[in-house]
C-alpha cells in the first residue's frame, strides 16, 4: 500500500472513530443534564419562616433547635406527662420510673443498638422507654425500640438479612457529579416502607396517647439547623400522608449528605407552600437525649418525684482504629471526616452525661468495646453485621454492665 493511500485509510479510520466519541459524550451530557433537571426544587422556607413553618398543618410535628425550643419542648413533655397521668387514671395502675433511650448513628454499626437491645428483651430486663430518641442508624432502630420487644423480630431482620444493596445504588459517576449525590436511596426507602406500615402508625399514635415519646433528629440544610421530629405526634394526627411524612422522616435522619440525596418535605409558611432539604441528623448530632438548654431538672421538680434513668447506645468505638494514610486527597479527605465524625460522637456522650448530672437522671453507656475485632468487606456488609448483632445480643442477655460515665471521666 502506498504512503497516501495509507493516509487516506487512517484519515477514515479516524472519521468513524470521531462519531463514537461524540456519542459518548453526548450521552454522558444528556444524563447528567437530565440528573440537573430532576434536581429541581420548590423556594425554600424564607429565614424568617424557618420556625413557624408547618408540615400536613400538625403544628407539633416537629421542633426547630434555637433558642425559643425549650419552651416549646418543655411544653410538649408537660403534655405527654399529662397524657400518661390520664393514661395510668384510666387504667387504674400508678405513674412508673421514667426510662429514657438513646441511639446514636454509625452505619452498619447500627447493629450494635439492635443486638444490644434484643439481647436486654432475651434477659427480661428492658424497660418500657417512657421517651426514644434516634439519629441516623438509630432513627431507623428507634420505632422498634419504642414499641418494645413484640417488634424484635423485625428489629433482627432488618440489620441481620440486608447488605448494601438493600440500602443504595451506586450513581454512574457522570450522573453523580450532576446530581445531589453518589448513590440513590430508593432501597433504602423501601425497606422503611415496608415496616412502618399502618399497623405501625397506629401502634405509634397509641403509646403517644400514653405519654410517651418518639423523637427523631434531622438537619435542615436550607436553615442550617438541627430538627427533632415528635413522631407519635405525626401517627396521632392521622393526617394523609402521615405515614408518608414519618418514612420520610427516616430516611432523611440517616441520609449522609454527599453520599445519600437530601429528602425535600413540602411545608407551608403565611399560605404558600415552600419546599426544605433535610439530610442525617448526624450533621449537627450523632445523638441527642434533649437539648442541654432545657432545664429538666426544674421541669422535674413541679412534677410529682419519681426516678429518672437515661440509657445512651452509642454504635460505634469511642476511637478511630488504627489505619495508615496515603498521601492522597481524597483518602486524607475521608479520614480526616471519619475521625471528626468520631470525635463528634465522643462529645455527644460528655455533654449528655453533664446534662444528666445536672438534671438528675441516672446514666447509663454502651458502645462497641475494644474486645469486638471483626474485620469489614465494606458498607454493610452482611457477615460484618450478624457478627456484631450477635456480640452486642450475648453480652446484654448475659446482663449488660452499663457504663455509669463516660471513660476516664472523674465525677
Amino acid at each position: 500500500m502506498s504512503a497516501s493511500n495509507t493516509d487516506r485509510s487512517r484519515r477514515h479510520q479516524a472519521r468513524g472513530k470521531i462519531p463514537l466519541i461524540s456519542i459518548a459524550i453526548g450521552v454522558g451530557l444528556t444524563i447528567g443534564l437530565s440528573a440537573c433537571a430532576d434536581m429541581g426544587r420548590q423556594p425554600a422556607v424564607p429565614v424568617a419562616g424557618t420556625k413557624r413553618s408547618t408540615v400536613l398543618g400538625i403544628p407539633n410535628a416537629r421542633f426547630v433547635i434555637d433558642e425559643a425550643a425549650p419552651v416549646a419542648l418543655a411544653t410538649e413533655f408537660r403534655r405527654a406527662y399529662d397524657r400518661e397521668v390520664r393514661f395510668v387514671n384510666r387504667t387504674g395502675g400508678t405513674v412508673p420510673p421514667a426510662s429514657y433511650l438513646a441511639i446514636s448513628g454509625g452505619g452498619d454499626n447500627g447493629a450494635f443498638g439492635a443486638g444490644l437491645l434484643v439481647g436486654w428483651s432475651k434477659r427480661g430486663t428492658r424497660p418500657t422507654f417512657k421517651a426514644v430518641t434516634g439519629v441516623s442508624t438509630g432513627a431507623l432502630t428507634a420505632p422498634f425500640a419504642f414499641l418494645g420487644s413484640a417488634y424484635d423480630p423485625s428489629l433482627t431482620e432488618v440489620y441481620t438479612t440486608i447488605d448494601q444493596k438493600d440500602i443504595f445504588e451506586r450513581r454512574p459517576a457522570l450522573v453523580a457529579v450532576a446530581s445531589d449525590s453518589m448513590a440513590d436511596t430508593r432501597p433504602l426507602y423501601d425497606l422503611i416502607s415496608k415496616y412502618v406500615d399502618d399497623q405501625m402508625v397506629e401502634r405509634l399514635a397509641a403509646e403517644y396517647d400514653k405519654g410517651r415519646l418518639l423523637f427523631i433528629a434531622t438537619t435542615n440544610l436550607d436553615a442550617g439547623r438541627a430538627v427533632i421530629w415528635d413522631i407519635g405526634a405525626i401517627a396521632k394526627s392521622r393526617k394523609p400522608g402521615s405515614r408518608d411524612l414519618i418514612r420520610k422522616v427516616l430516611l432523611a435522619s440517616a441520609s449522609i449528605p454527599g453520599l445519600f440525596p437530601p429528602v425535600a418535605f413540602d411545608v407551608e409558611y403565611d399560605g404558600a407552600m415552600y419546599q426544605e432539604l433535610h439530610a442525617d441528623g448526624g450533621t449537627m448530632t450523632q445523638m441527642f437525649l434533649y437539648p442541654p438548654t432545657i432545664d429538666a431538672g426544674r421541669i422535674a421538680s413541679t412534677l410529682p418525684a419519681r426516678q429518672r434513668t437515661a440509657y445512651i447506645i452509642r454504635n460505634g468505638k469511642l476511637t478511630e482504629e488504627w489505619k495508615e494514610t496515603d498521601r492522597k486527597t481524597l483518602e486524607i479527605a475521608g479520614r480526616a471526616i471519619s475521625t471528626l465524625i468520631t470525635s463528634s460522637g465522643v462529645n455527644d456522650m460528655y455533654r449528655i452525661y453533664a446534662t444528666s448530672k445536672r438534671d438528675g437522671v441516672g446514666f447509663n453507656l454502651a458502645y462497641i468495646e475494644s474486645d469486638f475485632t471483626e474485620p469489614r468487606a465494606g458498607q454493610f456488609d452482611r457477615e460484618y453485621m450478624n457478627k456484631l448483632f450477635t456480640y452486642a445480643m450475648t453480652k446484654a442477655a448475659d446482663g449488660y454492665h452499663w457504663r455509669k460515665g463516660p471513660p476516664g471521666f472523674r465525677s
